[in-house]
């Protein structure tokens, strides 16, 4: 049993200092999984949400998967509740709003900005979430399985697929902007993530 896992099983028998360092030890890799699956913006938010959901759930861990998988896929879920209400908002703001539909709404917003933020939001959130957890966070396909519920090739391939995706918009970000002092030339600069993907 890892030293998190337990942290967990103490803070289920009520320890505050247990629970205090599962939540120190724990809370950057929440933050970075909620920034990089939903936003920045709301990332604080998500990742106090995944900690009172965790408190909550406590008394079901059984330390089965270990406390940084559990912790995880409770911060998943809340990023995929968030998503989902902002998906039936914005079906509701495009049905109020003329002539404006979804997905026009979605490529301005994504036009914005310039950044891997913006490129990641571009793939659907099964990817995403599979990219961000290995690619990312540094997690094994099999602790990403464990988070997501699918099998190991699933996240494997999820990942593939996410990347041919991230190579594809780059690509495309390269050819349709016109760049007259250079400072873009080499989009793999722009996208440290994604440069080991072009070599």
């Amino acid at each position: 049993m890892d030293a998190l896992t337990r942290h967990a099983m103490a803070a289920k028998d009520g320890s505050r200092s247990a629970l205090d360092q599962l939540v120190e030890a724990t809370y950057e890799q929440v933050w970075r999984l909620c920034a990089k699956l939903v936003d920045d913006q709301c990332a604080d938010d998500l990742a106090q949400d995944t900690f009172i959901r965790a408190v909550g759930a406590l008394p079901n861990f059984r330390g089965e998967a270990s406390a940084r998988t559990w912790l995880l896929t409770i911060a998943r879920n809340a990023c995929m509740d968030e998503l989902r209400t902002r998906t039936r908002q914005r079906r509701r703001d495009s049905s109020l709003a003329a002539g404006l539909s979804v997905k026009q709404a979605v490529t301005d917003d994504i036009g914005q900005e310039i950044g891997v933020a913006d490129v990641l939001s571009c793939l659907a959130p099964e990817r995403r979430e599979a990219f961000v957890l290995t690619q990312l966070l540094g997690l094994s396909y099999q602790e990403a399985a464990a988070i997501c519920s699918c099998p190991p090739g699933t996240i494997r391939s999820r990942v593939a697929r996410a990347r041919a995706e991230l190579l594809e918009a780059l690509a495309r970000e390269r050819q349709d902007r016109t760049v007259s002092d250079g400072s873009y030339a080499n989009v793999t600069s722009m996208y440290p993530i994604t440069r080991h993907m072009t070599s």
